[in-house]
């Protein structure tokens, strides 16, 4: 049988906006209650009015109802605490002990875990019954509801969103203007515009694959700016760019607490970095040991947009350029410059507008959607889709955008053939007619075919594993140039593995 507690009114004195009782002026604050086990009992008890429940993943949660809206956070968040300290201090009179505080809150996450609903939790953004949830960030916990040709504020989202410590606040978006408002504070070329546009409205879909977004360009073409630019638009954040993650495991957290990853001014890209994008744009879990933890593992998976800034060109290898937008930026004459103070007051002033602009050319996709049919899926098609069917809010005609991004990704693997140091000497390989062989057969051929020079390079495969890493990279945009790499068994009695490559108009080599 549950014993209700009955508590004093800490009368006289106001109460706050939260409906706690603060002192009166000149009163002395009440002194901090000793520890004790009705004091984490009261405390358990007062969170009756928060409703408990826990994400897919078992991170417990609590829903609070603050004056006409609600908010949700983690009970091991300092939020909740706080929330949980005041009922404790305007009930009771006085402030809860630490220990205190500590035991109810591992009372009220045993709860949630097990005794309450699961259910989903969002960051910025999220889906619902066939609309698109924009969480503005803002005091009201208020969010954008944008359906089929349709946006609207609503003051009590049907969603639940969870806000890390850096979530900053979007303006209240204001409907009258154009997309198009926003090539006043980007510096891209025509043929480009619609990519960079193309990346924004895609970073509002509740589910990816999400493009990466290269900008590139000399010192002074206004990276940073940009990405500060579009990041404000979506995801608003007290650290809007980041330097690049040390390890995987500084990605995945930063997955973890914002929308949208923005790496400024990386000078290069490694390998586990290159991957971990990969795994960003299309889907895939991050790994790590829990803090404070042997044996427990957390587990990070998620879809992110993300945005990546830098001089030179650093997508190389093929599969994250397969995910890839790359824009290279051009140059700022002199008399186009413009004071940073200049700048940043006019763009607040227009970002109302460009934000409603931003939910119109969702709410244009999110209509125009079922009818989109492209003759061709290209990779990340979801992406191409949702584009095609934002082109008027783009900008393009009917089918501009699908012929667009088809020229982009023409670009695209030409650089990533490029790139390879391998890539030359198969496509010299094929042209004189097919071939046969082991893996290691493979790499002496390549290095006759090769130049002494790709031969020097620090990516030049000097193993078997990494050579076959790099053909399997390779594969899929070699065939988009004819060329044609297979992987097969021998027919003696071995079954050896073997590797063929040919010109897609000449016939497999046989085995003997």
């Amino acid at each position: 049988m549950t014993t209700s507690l009955s508590f004093p009114d800490p009368s006289p004195g106001t109460r706050n906006s939260h409906g706690f009782h603060e002192p009166s002026a000149g009163q002395p604050a009440p002194r901090s209650v000793p520890a004790s086990p009705s004091q984490a009992t009261a405390l358990v008890e007062l969170a009756a009015a928060a409703e408990l429940w826990h994400a897919a993943d078992g991170a417990a949660y609590a829903t609070i109802e603050v004056e006409n809206w609600r908010e949700h956070w983690r009970l091991r968040s300092r939020p909740f605490a706080q929330w949980l300290a005041a009922r404790h201090f305007a009930t009771c009179g006085g402030a809860p002990h630490t220990a205190a505080l500590a035991d109810a809150l591992g009372v009220l996450e045993a709860r949630a875990r097990f005794d309450g609903a699961e259910r989903r939790v969002f960051s910025r953004v999220a889906g619902h019954e066939e609309q698109i949830y924009l969480d503005l960030g803002d005091q009201q916990w208020r969010a954008v509801a944008i359906g089929p040709g349709r946006w609207s504020v609503v003051e009590r989202p049907p969603v639940r969103f969870r806000r890390a410590r850096a979530v900053l606040a979007l303006p209240e978006p204001k409907a009258g203007r154009s997309l198009n408002l926003l090539r006043r504070f980007v510096n891209v070329a025509d043929d480009d515009w619609a990519l960079v546009a193309a990346w924004l409205v895609a970073a509002l879909r509740p589910t990816g694959p999400y493009p990466i977004l290269f900008l590139h360009g000399e010192q002074g073409s206004g990276k940073s700016t940009q990405a500060r630019v579009l990041r404000s638009l979506i995801d608003p954040n007290s650290a809007p760019l980041r330097a690049g993650p040390r390890e995987a495991h500084d990605l995945a957290l930063a997955a973890n607490n914002s929308w949208v990853i923005a790496l400024d001014n990386l000078s290069r890209l490694p390998g586990w970095l290159s991957d971990a994008l990969c795994r960003l744009s299309t889907g895939g879990g991050f790994a790590t040991r829990t803090l404070y933890e042997n044996e427990e593992e957390t587990i990070f998976d998620a879809q992110r947009p993300v945005l990546v800034t830098g001089i030179e060109d650093l997508a190389s290898r093929s599969d994250l350029l397969d995910r890839a937008l790359v824009v290279h930026l051009p140059s700022i004459a002199p008399d186009r410059r413009r004071a940073e103070s200049d700048f940043w007051r006019e763009f607040h002033e227009c970002r109302p507008w460009l934000v409603g602009a931003l939910v119109e050319a969702v709410a244009t996709a999110l209509a125009r959607l079922p009818d989109v049919r492209l003759p061709k899926l290209p990779r990340l098609a979801d992406f191409a889709q949702w584009a095609t069917a934002a082109e008027p809010a783009l900008g393009c005609e009917n089918g501009e955008f699908a012929q667009l991004y088809a020229r982009h990704k023409e670009t695209v693997d030409l650089f990533a053939i490029e790139s390879s140091p391998i890539s030359l000497p198969l496509i010299k390989m094929a042209r004189v007619g097919p071939w046969r062989g082991t893996a290691s057969q493979l790499l002496a051929a390549l290095e006759q075919k090769a130049l002494a020079a790709e031969r020097r390079r620090s990516d030049w495969p000097r193993g078997l594993a990494q050579l076959s890493g790099l053909l399997r990279r390779l594969a899929p945009i070699l065939r988009t140039f004819n060329i044609l790499v297979e992987f097969t068994r021998g027919d003696g009695s071995d079954r050896q593995r073997m590797i063929n490559v040919r010109h897609a108009s000449d016939a497999a080599v046989k085995a003997p």
